[in-house]
């Protein structure tokens, strides 16, 4: 992988880990385009993921704070309830993670064509999000937690995003436009940062992988345009969602996954 693959690739991940529009999906049809596979990608993967876990601080830092400032009370206020939340939120993936993680590795691996079927999933979930009207709820419920949290679950495979589905489970429960993005994007630090931690331990003991083919500098300069990408897209992705226009996400998602489709089995 060279500098400028990485300044594409590390871009394409900062700008859709935040926009519903599946950043694993696309990192895989980029990664297939560029002929990029195996260590290589994993290493990659795993160094701009975490540059988006950091542009998710930077720019929700406020909303971190109050959380942070309001749990050391060591009293059951609005914070220690959000933070029971994003607990309750991260059961499901982290079942996934500890006893289907050789699956889902096996699924990445498996080709474009579940990529495009899970980008039109996607589709239809954004889509019917924009035309369900139920009641707003005045805050998450540890119910609604918990079931936005399976849908994140399910957002591990690639082409399903995270955010749409999380978002788009959110808005079909009841839940506010308003607190449904910030809540998205801070239940997925965890499990990115448990998941990174994971990966790279095993990339260290095998120490062909860490020369994979990759130098240095161009995992620097995926880093940064991952970061900085990030940034934009998570406080763009925050007033979409507050107008609600999540459709025409939806309607990228559909083109994209049937262009995939349709180039996976011709090729």
């Amino acid at each position: 992988m060279n500098w400028i693959e990485a300044l594409i690739l590390g871009i394409l991940q900062g700008l859709t880990e935040y926009l519903p529009v599946s950043s694993s999906g696309h990192l895989a049809i980029g990664s297939a385009l560029f002929g990029i596979e195996g260590e290589e990608n994993l290493t990659f993967t795993i160094v701009v993921h975490v540059a988006t876990v950091l542009s998710t601080l930077v720019i929700l830092w406020k909303e971190i704070d109050w959380i942070f400032r309001g749990l050391f009370k060591w009293q059951l206020n609005e914070e220690t309830k959000y933070v029971l939340n994003i607990i309750i939120s991260m059961v499901p993936i982290g079942i996934v993670g500890v006893f289907f993680k050789d699956y889902v590795e096996e699924i990445f691996g498996s080709g474009l064509l579940i990529v495009g079927c899970m980008l039109l999933l996607t589709a239809v979930l954004l889509t019917f999000s924009y035309y369900a009207k139920p009641r707003q709820k005045e805050r998450i419920s540890m119910r609604d937690a918990f079931i936005i949290g399976l849908a994140q679950a399910c957002a591990v495979m690639p082409g399903l995003s995270r955010s749409g589905s999380t978002i788009a489970t959110g808005l079909i429960l009841g839940n506010k436009k308003e607190t449904l993005a910030q809540f998205s994007f801070l239940m997925v630090i965890p499990p990115i940062l448990g998941e990174a931690l994971l990966d790279g331990m095993k990339i260290i003991k095998d120490a062909s992988a860490v020369s994979a083919g990759i130098s240095t500098a161009s995992l620097v300069v995926g880093f940064l345009a991952a970061f900085v990408s990030g940034c934009i897209a998570c406080k763009w992705m925050i007033n979409i969602v507050k107008k609600g226009k999540l459709i025409w996400f939806g309607v990228y998602c559909a083109i994209v996954g049937i262009i995939t489709i349709v180039t996976s089995l011709l090729s």
